[in-house]
Formats: structure tokens, C-alpha cells, sequence
């Protein structure tokens, strides 16, 4: 038995020589690549979301005559914080891939798809793929509450800006009209400065000279009738 617990005592005990599982060796191990920092933008950092809801984007195929799936993932309506424009952009869940990328325009007018209270649909010229395209999508929501959240605020902001574009005609054209005023009193003030101003003096010189061939014509006639 002595044997036997000898031997276990050596098996479990490290040696005074030997170095520990967790004993710290001191070597340092540098990295193979060194990795550095890259800032990640997605293009809305100069924006406000003013709604954020998850939902499924379809596009309409004109050559298929079909709707066709665009992805599944969350819809914002993104403020710019100096223009205040407001765009409409869907980015697909996984891959966050643009699926729609487009302004909401006074012209932007949501429909209620029909047989489905859940949906929506809307023309829009779309830059998700990277170039102007005129789309017919519709949207699906989980309910019908979001639905309507959605349809509701892109129609407010669409009215919104026909205001604000209706406000900045009526400002350019009076602009305009103030412009042409002031042209015209400039032109009129030029026109008056060029007839010339004839002094009292001057006119009374000026008639006395004209009286003086008159004065020796009938001079002459008086000459003549004398002699006759």
C-alpha cells in the first residue's frame, strides 16, 4: 500500500523543477496581422429617423407582370437636419443591402392595396441600384397599426413639402417683382437726368436771339416801303 501511494503522490505532484500548468512563462506572442480601425458610415449620419418599422418590400416586374420580393428588414424616413428633405430608404435584414432609396416628393402619394389592409403601394424614382429607375413598389407590414403609421406620415411629409415648395415660389416671385421695381425707377431716374434743364436766363437769351431775324426782316419791309 505504501508503494502504491508513493507512486500516486509522484503522478499528482509536479516537480520542483518542472513548471506549472498555469504558471506564466513570460513569452510574449506578437500578432501575425495587425488589424486597424475603419470607421463605418451608412450615409445617415447627417439625418433623423423619423420612423423606424420592420417590414417586406415587393417591386413590380412590368416584363413579368408580377410582384417580385425586394427583401425583408426595416423601413426609415430619414430627415436631413439642415435641407429637410426626408427620403425613403429600406435596408434588407442580413446583408443590409438597399433595397429602396428614394425622396418623398410633394408628388409621393400612398395607396392602400387592395385585399390587403396590411400593405401599401407607391411610384417612386428609385436609386437603390445605383441609378434613377421609376418603381411601383408595395410594402407589407406586420400590422395593420403600422401600416397605416407609415402611409400616414409619408403623406404628411409629402404635404409638408408642397408647402414649403409653394412658400418658396411666392417669396422668388415676389423677389422678382421687386427687382423689376427697382430696375424701372433706376430707368425712369437715368431718363430724367439726360433732359436738359434750361436756366431763366439762358431762356430769355435764347428768345431774344430767336426774335432778332424777325426785328430785321420787318426792318427791311419798312426800308422798302418807304422807298417805294
Amino acid at each position: 500500500m505504501a508503494s502504491h501511494d508513493s507512486e500516486r503522490r509522484d503522478d499528482e505532484e509536479p516537480s520542483e523543477t518542472g513548471a506549472g500548468d498555469d504558471e506564466d512563462t513570460g513569452a510574449q506572442i506578437a500578432p501575425i496581422v495587425k488589424l486597424e480601425e475603419v470607421t463605418i458610415t451608412t450615409g445617415e449620419e447627417e439625418e433623423d429617423a423619423l420612423i423606424d418599422l420592420k417590414a417586406k418590400l415587393y417591386r413590380f416586374d412590368k416584363e413579368g407582370n408580377q410582384w417580385k420580393e425586394r427583401g425583408v428588414g426595416t423601413v426609415k424616413l430619414l430627415k436631413h437636419k439642415e435641407t429637410g428633405k426626408v427620403r425613403l430608404v429600406m435596408r434588407q435584414a442580413k446583408t443590409l443591402k438597399i433595397c429602396a432609396n428614394h425622396y418623398v416628393l410633394p408628388s409621393t402619394s400612398m395607396q392602400e392595396h387592395a385585399g390587403n389592409d396590411k400593405s401599401c403601394v407607391w411610384h417612386a424614382s428609385d436609386f437603390s441600384d445605383g441609378e434613377l429607375k421609376k418603381e411601383l413598389f408595395c410594402i407589407r407590414f406586420g400590422s395593420v397599426e403600422n401600416c397605416r403609421k407609415f402611409k400616414e406620415m409619408v403623406e404628411e411629409i409629402a404635404e409638408s413639402q408642397l408647402k414649403k415648395e409653394e412658400s418658396e415660389d411666392a417669396t422668388a416671385a415676389v423677389g422678382l417683382i421687386e427687382k423689376l421695381s427697382v430696375e424701372e425707377s433706376k430707368v425712369e431716374e437715368k431718363t430724367g437726368e439726360q433732359v436738359p434743364v434750361v436756366a431763366k436766363g439762358d431762356k430769355e437769351e435764347n428768345e431774344s436771339e430767336l426774335e432778332k431775324p424777325k426785328a430785321e426782316e420787318k426792318d427791311v419791309e419798312r426800308s422798302s416801303t418807304a422807298e417805294t
